[in-house]
C-alpha cells in the first residue's frame, strides 16, 4: 500500500471511530461512514468491506496507540512497581472518561459477532494482558518489590477487576473512589504499604 493509500486508510479509520464513539457498533452502516468521511462508496470499499471489518482495524488502532502513550510515559529507570501503578492509572483513566471512548461499541461488537469464536480479539488482548502482567510482578517478586505466591492468578484478577469497573462504568456507573479503592486492594494485596503514597 502506498503513502497516499495509507493516509487515507487512516483517515477513514479515525473517522470511523468518532463515528462509532457517538452511535455504538449496531447502529452504524457503511453509508454513516461514507457520510462521515466526505467520499465515495466505492472509495469506502476499495479499503473496506463492512463495517465489522473497519470496527476491527479501529479497535487494532487504538490499541497500538494506547501501547506507545503507555510505552513512552516509562522511565528508563522505572521499577516494576512504578510500571505496574502507571498501568492502573491509565486504566483509571480510561474507566472515569466519559465520553470519546469505545467500550460500549466494543460490547455490542462482541455480543453480535465474537461469542464463541477462537479469534477472539478481545479474548487474545486480555490473554497478552495477563501475562505482560504476570511477568512484570514476576520482575517485582525477583527484584523484592513484591510479595505474591502466585503471580499468573494475581495477574488474572487485576485484568477482571478491571473488565467489572468497565462494564460498572458502562452501566451503573463508577466513582473515582471506587477505582481507587480497587487499584489499592490490588496494590496492598503485591505487599505494597505505600500503595497510597504511589498512587498520588
Amino acid at each position: 500500500m502506498g503513502e497516499k493509500s495509507a493516509q487515507k486508510k487512516k483517515f477513514i479509520l479515525e473517522t470511523a471511530r468518532k463515528v462509532f464513539v457517538e452511535k455504538g457498533f449496531k447502529k452504524v452502516t457503511m453509508k454513516d461512514i461514507v457520510e462521515a468521511c466526505e467520499i465515495s462508496r466505492g472509495g469506502l470499499y476499495l479499503y473496506f468491506d463492512n463495517t465489522g471489518q473497519i470496527f476491527l482495524e479501529v479497535m487494532k488502532l487504538e490499541s497500538q496507540e494506547a501501547d506507545d502513550v503507555f510505552s513512552d510515559s516509562i522511565a528508563d529507570d522505572a521499577t516494576a512497581a512504578d510500571i505496574l501503578v502507571l498501568f492502573l492509572k491509565e486504566q483509571k483513566k480510561e474507566l472515569l472518561r466519559k465520553s470519546d471512548t469505545l467500550t460500549q461499541a466494543i460490547y455490542e461488537y462482541y455480543f453480535q459477532n465474537q461469542p464463541g469464536r477462537k479469534d477472539n480479539v478481545l479474548k487474545k488482548q486480555f490473554d497478552s494482558a495477563v501475562k505482560i502482567i504476570e511477568k512484570l510482578i514476576e520482575t517485582g517478586v525477583d527484584n523484592g518489590e513484591f510479595y505474591c505466591e502466585d503471580c499468573r492468578g494475581m495477574a488474572r484478577n487485576i485484568m477482571f477487576v478491571l473488565e467489572g469497573l468497565k462494564i460498572s462504568a458502562q452501566t451503573i456507573g463508577v466513582t473515582a473512589e471506587a477505582v481507587d479503592r480497587e487499584i489499592l486492594f490490588i496494590l496492598r494485596a503485591l505487599g505494597l504499604d505505600d500503595a497510597e503514597e504511589l498512587l498520588g
